[in-house]
């Protein structure tokens, strides 16, 4: 049986840096570039990593890890299995959450809105300039899905690499790209003695303007 864990003192104070609403633009996907841009700049761990949220209509949440590929037409772009336990709820459930977590730069951006499939001529130009090992992998592994031992999913790698030397490797109908379309981007920079920034932009009616909000920390 676990032992009980006790965590209670493990805490740290936030203090590098601060955010105001004098700094923030009327339009937060600029704001989103610019931290994307310095978290790239400063090299932290993972910078495209975001935390992405699905639930089945029912309600039923579940959360996993991806890696932003692109930011086009205000959308967050990713790619995956269509077939895989997200790809499952996205279809029965649009309805999604992003999170960016940068630890070094004590900064988050949580996104909230709705999520598409992009078009098979944009998943087959992403999909062509991956890796040849991705490309085979993405093929042959089915996603979510129990399997009885590494060595059969190695083993069905082995296969499909060897039948596809030399050739091109065609992307699978199951996998492609998803683009979320945002309705609210808060972003959260951490500050000492918890009382971190918080601004909250949400999309209004008309699809066009953000309303801009400072919330308690």
């Amino acid at each position: 049986m676990a032992q009980d864990l006790h965590l209670e003192n493990i805490r740290r104070e936030y203090s590098s840096r601060s955010l105001s609403r004098k700094e923030l633009p009327n339009d937060p996907l600029e704001m989103v570039d610019q931290w994307l841009k310095e978290a790239l700049e400063t090299q932290v761990n993972e910078p495209t990593a975001m935390i992405v949220a699905t639930a089945t209509p029912d309600g039923r949440p579940s959360v996993r890890t991806v890696l932003l590929k692109e930011v086009v037409g205000g959308r967050f772009v990713f790619y995956s299995n269509y077939e895989s336990r997200k790809g499952r709820q996205i279809e029965a459930n649009p309805h999604v959450a992003v999170t960016f977590l940068w630890h070094e730069l004590e900064r988050q951006i949580h996104v909230e809105g709705t999520i598409t499939r992009l078009s098979p001529e944009e998943s087959d130009a992403y999909f062509a300039m991956r890796p040849y090992k991705s490309r085979v992998g993405a093929r042959i592994s089915p996603q979510s899905q129990p399997i009885p031992s590494r060595e059969y999913i190695m083993m069905r790698f082995a296969s499909e690499s060897l039948r596809f030397v030399g050739r091109e490797v065609p992307r699978p109908d199951n996998w492609g790209g998803y683009a979320v379309t945002p309705t609210r981007i808060e972003f959260w920079q951490g500050r000492d003695s918890r009382l971190h920034d918080r601004f909250l932009y949400e999309l209004q009616e008309d699809g066009q303007h953000w309303d801009l909000h400072r919330l308690a920390p």
